[in-house]
C-alpha cells in the first residue's frame, strides 16, 4: 500500500497504481482522494517519517498522474460546461456564476440551529484547509506576471497576516479550534475526514501544481473570495450563539471584511487581468470558479445530510482524542495517516 511504501526509502513502486481507481466515483473514492492528498502533501510540508526525496520519485508521480486524470475528469463533469464569454465579459460571468448558486446553506443551518458538536465537526473538516490557508493558491504567483501577479500577491499578503505571524489566517483559525478544545496541529484530523473533504482540498492542489491549470486556479480563488463574506458572518454568529468569545470568532469576523475586498481584487485585477494577457484562459477561469462552487455544494450536502440522519459527518472521531502531529527539525509536518491507501 502507498502509505507503507512511503515509510521506506524512495524506490520504484510496483507497476500500476497501488489501489484500483476504477469503478467508483472519484469524488467519493477514499483511496483515490487519500492517494492524491498523500502525494500533494509532499509538495507542502511533507510527512513525518517520510523522506523528502519521495516528492519527485518518478514512479510515485506516475501513480499520482493516474489518480489526477480520473479526478480532473470527475470535476470537469461536475462543474459542467460554461458559457463562452469574451475577456471583457468575464467579471459579469463570474458574478452570474456565484449569484446563481442555489446550494444548501451550511452557514445558515449552523447560525440558526447548529449544535456545538456539529460546529466542532465543521471545524475538523475545515482544518485540513485552514491550517495551511492560502498555500495552494500561492503556487500561482510564479506562474503569473505583471498586474495579475501583483493582485495575487496583494490577496496572499492579507492571508499571511501582512508579515505579522499572529495575524496569519491560519493562526487565527488555530486559535478558534484551540478555543473549542480541538487538536490544532497541522494534519491532526486527516484520519477523520471523508473523501469529499479531501476532494475540496485536492482540487486546489491540482490547479496550483499544474501550470496548464493556472486559469482554473485564479478562477477558484475568485469564486472562493466571492462566496466567503456572508458564510463567514453566519459562522461567526453561530459560534457566538454557542458561547464563543471574541478570540474564537475572530477568524470568521476577519474574513467578513477581508474577503469583501479580496473579491474585487480577485475578479477585476487578477482574473480579468489574466485573461486580458491570455484570452484563451477565459474558459479555464470559469471552470475553476464552477469547481469550487460544485464541490462546496457536495461538501455542504454531506454534512447536512449526515446531521439530518442523526449521525456524524466524520469518518471517525478518534483524531479529536489523539494527538497525531509531531515537530521534526522544528518544522511542523503531518503524520502519515493510518487510513488505507
Amino acid at each position: 500500500m502507498l502509505r507503507e511504501a512511503l515509510r521506506r526509502a524512495p524506490h520504484d513502486l510496483p507497476a500500476g497504481p497501488p489501489v484500483d481507481f476504477t469503478g467508483t466515483d472519484p469524488l467519493t473514492d477514499e483511496d483515490l482522494q487519500l492517494t492524491l492528498f498523500l502525494c500533494y502533501e509532499l509538495h507542502y510540508r511533507g510527512w513525518q517519517g517520510v523522506e523528502d526525496a519521495w516528492e519527485w520519485q518518478p514512479s510515485l508521480l506516475a501513480v499520482r498522474a493516474i489518480a489526477e486524470r480520473r479526478f480532473e475528469e470527475a470535476i470537469r463533469r461536475l462543474a459542467g460546461s460554461q458559457p463562452t464569454v469574451s475577456p471583457d465579459d468575464l467579471p459579469a460571468a463570474l458574478h452570474r456564476l456565484t449569484t446563481d448558486d442555489e446550494g444548501p446553506s451550511l452557514g445558515e443551518f449552523l447560525r440558526r440551529r447548529g449544535t456545538l458538536p456539529q460546529f466542532r465537526e465543521f471545524l475538523v473538516h475545515r482544518s485540513v484547509y485552514h491550517l495551511r490557508e492560502a498555500d495552494p493558491h500561492s503556487w500561482g504567483i510564479p506562474r503569473l506576471g505583471g498586474p495579475p501577479k501583483a493582485a495575487l500577491v496583494e490577496i496572499q499578503m492579507d492571508e499571511y497576516g501582512n508579515g505579522q505571524p499572529h495575524r496569519m489566517h491560519a493562526e487565527l483559525f488555530r486559535t478558534t479550534i484551540d478555543r473549542l478544545g480541538l487538536d490544532s496541529r497541522y494534519g491532526a484530523h486527516l484520519d477523520a475526514v471523508p473523501a469529499i473533504t479531501l476532494a475540496t482540498n485536492n482540487a486546489m492542489s491540482l490547479f496550483g501544481l499544474h501550470r496548464r491549470l493556472r486559469g482554473a486556479l485564479v478562477g477558484h480563488l475568485a469564486a472562493f473570495e466571492m462566496t466567503s463574506s456572508l458564510p463567514n458572518r453566519r459562522y461567526g454568529d453561530a459560534l457566538r450563539r454557542l458561547g464563543g468569545d471574541a478570540a474564537a470568532t475572530r477568524f470568521f469576523d476577519e474574513h467578513v471584511e477581508a474577503d469583501a475586498v479580496h473579491e474585487q481584487i480577485a475578479v477585476h485585477d487578477l482574473c480579468a487581468g489574466l485573461v486580458r494577457q491570455e484570452p484563451a484562459l477565459t474558459a479555464d477561469v470559469l471552470f475553476g470558479a464552477a469547481t469550487v462552487l460544485a464541490l462546496d455544494d457536495l461538501f455542504a450536502r454531506h454534512l447536512l445530510g449526515a446531521w439530518a440522519a442523526g449521525r456524524s459527518s466524520l469518518r471517525s472521531t478518534a483524531s479529536e482524542l489523539v494527538h497525531l502531529s509531531a515537530v521534526v527539525s522544528s518544522v511542523p509536518r503531518a503524520p502519515v495517516t493510518a487510513r488505507s491507501s
